[in-house]
């Protein structure tokens, strides 16, 4: 039976004054004529006890480590461990990267991970003309297993956990990291780190996708499958929100786009005949850190008490980490400004502290030039000290859930969640996420977010510091860090030089089977390994799979 935290009596007492409160103060004079979030939530002048009647502390809220998690999945929080520092880096060059990855170790990173270029994204070879001039654009190239064997040279890889930011190609991605690990004589069992491998995104916001989305599904499932069997410490899924965010979407859009797709994969793994308790604990989500403070720390929490609940409730899971929902954090990137950099790093700040206190798994925090570029190793570096001075100087990681029980913050974290669960039943009622997709609809509510928040801003009822406001006309200087053309034509070489080198015929043997694999419907992984192994590039296996799967065209449009 529930049991409210203030009773009727209390409840009447705090009405009267708050009526009182109002009367005297509400007519005095606001700068603004209404104050909302960007998820367009009323924000009221003062929270009091009126704002959460019924909330049941032990039902609703809890404690640290106790369902429904929504204080955070660990009883010690940060006083026992702090995140992963967890820094995004790619550079052309598989060599360059692996020094950025030494760089940022022996600077205190915690964890690697792995931006890639936009052929690989794509599928492509470095040498494919369908990818010509992107070579390095916003990531490392890696067109075969050779590519990631340098990638890296030196790093143990059962000694430090690794993220890929890879969708669509990440199964052949995953197969070419298993096999460095393996020919670096690592147990299997104990490696850990997490592949992106968030197709359903694609479709949504970022558009990286190739293939239609049931194989799709497919490949994602069989490398949910290869992970709960062979590498149980492998996060097999990042259910992503950041790309979704970054596209234009609002905190409740973020928040309910994403625990839809994480439901949609635990459906479909679950026809697939695997079990909840098996494959659940391995998930793991990332989300994007915006502007507004406190709807991000709300938008955190509620995603752990929503996940608790639908875990348990709705798909019967027994083990208590199935309801666990782990993340990790990126500072939003959409956020950062050409005009007067600098002040990006102040933006990067709070965003990482509300990561901080939304109890994230790990973070990557935004460099202050990368509205201009991929950031220099300076920049670099002093974004990752962001994060060591909010662990290390502030004091906000010696307590669990700091803000926990904020009138304000419980309040929000209930209304973002109504939001969410709102999206939830407009998705079931088109009939769940691929048919929303499919026609459109998500795309379409992404968009008109977007338009309303710009239009916000085009009316200054939000300010941006250096662009719509406080603007100077000084002349930036900033040096950037440049894609090496000379490092194309290296990568290309050797791309050359390694199809002239290896066994093409049995090249051509694994390809074989990789397809007849493909047109089956045995796990894939398998195949895909042994097509690695053999120097197979990327863009070969991809040019497979698209020939039995086809490419996607969407059939929508605004």
């Amino acid at each position: 039976m529930a049991s409210p935290m203030f009773s009727t009596e209390e409840l009447e007492r705090w009405r009267n004054q708050g009526a009182k409160w109002r009367e005297k103060n509400t007519a005095a004079l606001q700068r603004m004529p209404a104050f909302k979030t960007p998820s367009q939530v009323p924000v009221e002048q003062v929270y009091t006890p009126e704002d959460i009647p019924d909330l049941d502390y032990l039902r609703d809220i809890g404690l640290p480590g106790e369902y429904p998690y929504l204080r955070g999945i660990h009883p010690t929080g940060y006083r026992g461990r702090l995140w992963t520092m967890r820094m995004f880096a790619g550079f052309g060059l598989a060599e360059e990267t692996n020094e950025r990855f030494k760089l940022l170790m022996d600077n205190g990173q915690t964890g690697l991970s792995v931006a890639f270029d936009m052929p690989t994204l794509y599928g492509l070879d470095t040498d494919d003309p369908r990818g010509q001039g992107e070579f390095g654009t916003c990531g490392v190239a890696v067109s075969s297993l050779a590519d990631m064997e340098t990638l890296f040279e030196g790093i143990a890889l059962d000694k430090v956990t690794t993220s890929m930011t890879i969708n669509s190609p990440a199964a052949i991605i995953w197969a070419m990291f298993i096999a460095v690990a393996e020919k670096q004589g690592a147990d299997l069992r104990n490696v850990g780190g997490t592949l992106q491998n968030d197709i359903l995104k694609e479709y949504i916001a970022q558009n990286e996708y190739i293939f239609p989305p049931e194989p799709s599904m497919r490949l994602v499932v069989d490398t949910v499958e290869f992970a709960t069997h062979q590498m149980p410490r492998w996060n097999p899924i990042s259910i992503s929100g950041y790309h979704i965010r970054e596209a234009g979407a609002n905190a409740v859009q973020e928040l309910a786009f994403t625990l839809a797709d994480g439901f949609e994969y635990v459906r479909h793994c679950v026809e697939r005949g695997l079990d909840v308790d098996e494959f659940v604990p391995r998930l793991s989500f990332f989300f994007n850190v915006h502007n507004n403070f406190f709807e991000e720390i709300a938008k955190f929490r509620a995603a752990r008490r929503i996940w608790a609940r639908e875990m348990t409730e709705t798909y019967g899971a027994k083990n208590p980490r199935s309801a666990w929902l782990r993340f990790h954090a990126q500072t939003s990137g959409a956020t950062l400004t050409a005009q007067q950099p600098e002040n990006n790093s102040a933006r990067v700040s709070l965003q990482a502290l509300a990561a901080v206190l939304g109890g994230c798994q790990s973070l990557h925090t935004n460099a202050k030039d990368e509205a201009w570029a991929l950031p220099s190793a300076e920049t670099a570096l002093q974004a990752l000290r962001i994060q060591q001075v909010i662990a290390h100087e502030t004091g906000v990681t010696d307590t669990v859930d700091p803000l926990g029980g904020s009138f304000f913050l419980e309040t929000l974290t209930n209304e973002v969640e109504r939001g969410a669960y709102d999206y939830f039943r407009r998705v079931d009622d088109i009939g769940g996420v691929i048919p929303a997709l499919e026609t459109g609809f998500l795309q379409r509510e992404i968009a008109d977010a977007a338009y309303t928040y710009q239009m916000e801003e085009d009316r200054r009822e939000r300010v941006t510091v250096g662009v719509n406001e406080y603007v100077t006309s000084e002349t930036l200087e900033m040096p950037l860090l440049r894609v090496d053309r000379e490092g194309e034509r290296r990568q290309v070489q050797k791309l050359q030089g390694l199809r002239r080198q290896r066994d093409n015929r049995e090249v051509a043997e694994k390809l074989r089977s990789l397809e007849q694999a493909a047109r089956g419907s045995d796990n894939l992984m398998p195949p895909l390994l042994e097509a690695v192994k053999a120097y197979a590039t990327l863009g070969e296996m991809m040019d497979v799979f698209r020939e039995v799967f086809g490419e996607y065209q969407p059939s929508w449009s605004f």
